[in-house]
């Protein structure tokens, strides 16, 4: 073979393996690309669940809040009416009481001291 040939061939032999060096050397860059952009993916993945979770965590909390709130209102409104049918109670046992005592029966009476007696007049009147 002459030194043309040898050329040739030490070319083809070169651009051979530049080109495999090459194609190897993207294809580390590509996969490493790949890992990263995986990783990127599974970490925003990541964020947005807990962005979700916290969101979540506030709507639980706000919600338990306006429950406790909504139940101490109940709770007001009801012991408010039963303070006021107490009262309205107490205020008709009262009127009953004076009514009864002023139905049942009448005790009239009179006494006077005289001297070293006394004397004594009652009369109970029943109805």
């Amino acid at each position: 073979m002459d030194t043309q040939n040898l050329e040739k061939a030490a070319i083809k032999i070169q651009s051979w393996w530049r080109g495999n060096t090459v194609r190897r050397t993207l294809l580390h860059a590509a996969l490493r690309a790949w890992v990263i952009q995986c990783w990127w993916r599974s970490m925003q993945a990541k964020m947005l669940e807990q962005r979700r979770r916290l969101a979540l965590r506030l709507y639980t909390c706000q919600e338990w809040a306006v429950v406790k709130v909504q139940a101490q209102v109940r709770m007001w409104q009801a012991r408010r009416r039963f303070l006021q049918a107490r009262q309205a109670a107490c205020i008709i046992q009262s009127h009953w009481r004076w009514h009864t005592s002023q139905t049942r029966g009448l005790i009239r009476g009179r006494y006077e001291v005289k001297a070293s007696r006394l004397e004594l007049d009652i009369e109970i009147l029943l109805t």
